[in-house]
């Protein structure tokens, strides 16, 4: 007798991801200092990557760190300004490069909002936080080309 096995579908799948926080600051001296020292001085939360987007009379960093409710916690506390984002964390390798990322998601039509570095490498090689029009896609096409994503408890 022959065992039916079901189909996999996209539905009940969610890709490893992390959380980004969107911080709104003011464009001023020592602000983007301030925003880093309180997460350096903090026992339970770290900054894995971060990114600045300026203007004139705001600031917008984007952040990762490596325990999302801490870093909510104590941005609310510190009554900070900001929104939240899931990310899927692409690790890139010989085989698996930025070009051939890009290439499959060309592939699927799906557009890439925007990516930058982790400053950490969890196991040694580059990672790049990724934000894409279809965060679950995006997730099904990278894994079935062996493209590794990491989630928050991969990161150190």
């Amino acid at each position: 007798m022959t065992q039916i096995v079901p189909q996999q579908t996209t539905q009940g799948y969610a890709p490893p991801s992390v959380r980004q926080f969107s911080v709104f600051l003011d464009n001023k001296v020592g602000k983007l200092l301030n925003l880093v020292r309180m997460f350096d001085e903090a026992q339970t939360v770290h900054l894995c990557a971060f990114s600045v987007i300026e203007a004139s009379d705001y600031a917008v960093v984007r952040i990762i760190p490596n325990n999302a409710d801490a870093a909510r916690a104590l941005l609310r506390e510190q009554g900070q300004a900001f929104s939240e984002l899931d990310l899927l964390i692409v690790e890139l390798a010989e085989q698996h490069t930025l070009a051939s990322m890009c290439l499959y998601l060309l592939g699927a039509e799906l557009n890439i909002r925007f990516a930058y570095p982790l400053m950490l490498r969890p196991n040694g090689t580059p990672t790049i936080a990724l934000a894409v029009d279809d965060h679950t896609l995006a997730g099904q096409i990278l894994r079935k080309k062996n493209f590794r994503l990491l989630g928050e408890e991969d990161l150190p």
